[in-house]
């Protein structure tokens, strides 16, 4: 399926005691990349609403390859790499342009629910042909 990625600055209010961006700060950007990625797609979540759905994570895999520090710029790269009934697995790459950098990789697994009674519910078709055409 078709990558999506865009390019963001690091903000102080990122950085940990260590001097460099806090672990936690990645899972938010990840979680970010889903988002702005799916409301590109036409299915953010108010649309997932309508349907009557929400995603939810299932389990998330962050691997850390380099630090980033405040005023990188980065560049966030995510793709759907499968959608199964009530299952998707998206990637993620993060990079610092500048000097070709890995900053990390990461993955989740994105569970569709009913919003109302939080269960599994199976993906709508139109959900699954928006990432296919995107």
């Amino acid at each position: 399926m078709t990558k999506f990625n865009y390019i963001f600055i690091v903000q102080n209010e990122d950085i940990d005691f260590n001097g460099h961006v806090h672990n936690v700060t990645y899972l938010s950007w990840m979680i970010d990349a889903a988002t702005k990625h799916s409301e590109a797609v036409g299915f953010g979540y108010e649309k997932c609403l309508e349907l009557g759905g929400t995603w939810v994570a299932r389990s998330h895999n962050i691997e850390y390859k380099k630090p980033s520090f405040a005023n990188d710029e980065l560049q966030m790269e995510t793709w759907v790499e499968e959608i199964g009934k009530v299952m998707s697995v998206r990637r993620y790459v993060l990079t610092r342009p500048s000097d070709k950098a890995l900053i990390c990789e990461g993955k989740t697994e994105w569970v569709f629910v009913d919003s109302k009674k939080m269960r599994p519910m199976k993906i709508p078709e139109v959900i699954v042909t928006g990432f296919e055409n995107f």
